[in-house]
């Protein structure tokens, strides 16, 4: 099974560089979306409109999501792996597969350069919309690619190497749970009126299942800085110096790397909602940011993530071998 596990995260790796996230209705992060938007709702009729009473629903809300995202995967792999293990591994490989987003990571912040390119300052701000949380209507062309970068920086965790790091762990189906609580986080885990109360357990169980990976994510970004050429030097200090340099535990841990190898200054106040964020900068401008800064990036994204395929599968293979 250890064997069957490390080739379906292999391929599945590879299937998303190639192919990218697919698009179509029934993917396993949009399921799990509606499952959210669904409990949500039914959940609010429910529970008083109070802070004990959002936050017990929020906590039932996680638990209810975490049961189905993890048992789901698990039931369909127990009977795929008990009728042939081929088939098994083909079917965990797809799983494994729609739980990465380096590719569509790339392709959506490269969106977001070719507009800039273009001059299409309005069609960036668009591009950028969809991925990032933050206001984007008023922001500039320097705003937009920091922005851009940004995510790219927090996403080369969140979406790529905590993935990775969970399935190697415990399979498609530790992926699966990861993906459900980021989704949740991603949905829920807003500190506005809303969401304060009934997101509180999403977002805390978000920071808790991230601490270990996103710093882990950050070493990792440091050495794939120094093969690329870029400042490996600057992407350690920086990251010692400003890695707590905002609101969640974790976000900052790999912002504050790719910060410091593209030497520039990231992060800063920022609109949610329409209500401004006071936060602090991350890096220092050695250089001015530049449009190119999102492929570079994307090139350290890269890099990491091969980085840490080669570990996971090489621990799966060893842990295989000794057992």
């Amino acid at each position: 099974m250890i064997i069957a596990h490390t080739v379906a995260l292999g391929i599945g790796f590879l299937l998303d560089l190639i192919f990218g996230d697919p698009n179509f209705a029934l993917h396993p992060i949009r399921l799990m979306g509606g499952l959210i938007s669904a409990l949500e709702k039914a959940i609010r009729g429910i529970f008083p409109k109070t802070k004990s009473g959002e936050f017990i629903g929020g906590i039932l809300m996680v638990l209810f999501v975490i049961v189905v995202s993890g048992g789901v995967p698990l039931a369909i792999l127990f009977f795929a792996y008990r009728f042939n293990v081929f088939l098994g591994v083909a079917v965990e490989t797809v799983i494994c597969y729609f739980m990465l987003a380096a590719s569509s990571l790339k392709k959506s912040s490269m969106k977001v350069y070719s507009s800039l390119m273009r001059g299409d300052i309005e069609g960036a701000r668009k591009d950028v919309s969809m991925i990032v949380g933050r206001d984007t209507q008023s922001l500039d062309d320097v705003g937009i690619t920091k922005a851009a970068v940004e995510t790219v920086a927090e996403n080369t965790s969140d979406g790529v190497i905590a993935p990775l790091i969970y399935m190697t762990i415990g399979g498609a189906v530790f992926g699966c749970i990861y993906k459900a609580i980021n989704t949740m986080d991603s949905m829920v885990g807003y500190k506005n009126d809303k969401y304060i109360n009934f997101g509180k357990a999403a977002a805390k169980l978000d920071d808790a299942v991230n601490y270990i990976p996103s710093r882990i994510s950050a070493g990792l970004m440091i050495f794939a800085s120094k093969l690329l050429g870029l400042d490996s030097k600057n992407a350690s200090y920086i990251h010692k110096r400003d890695a707590h340099k905002h609101a969640s535990p974790n976000s900052a841990q790999t912002e504050s790397v790719m910060a410091g190898a593209l030497r520039i200054q990231l992060a800063g106040d920022a609109y949610y909602f329409g209500e401004l964020y006071k936060k602090p900068f991350i890096g220092d401008s050695i250089k001015d940011v530049q449009y190119t800064d999102i492929m570079h990036a994307n090139r350290l994204m890269y890099m990491t993530a091969v980085i840490a395929l080669v570990i996971c599968l090489g621990i799966k293979i060893a842990v295989g071998c000794v057992v």
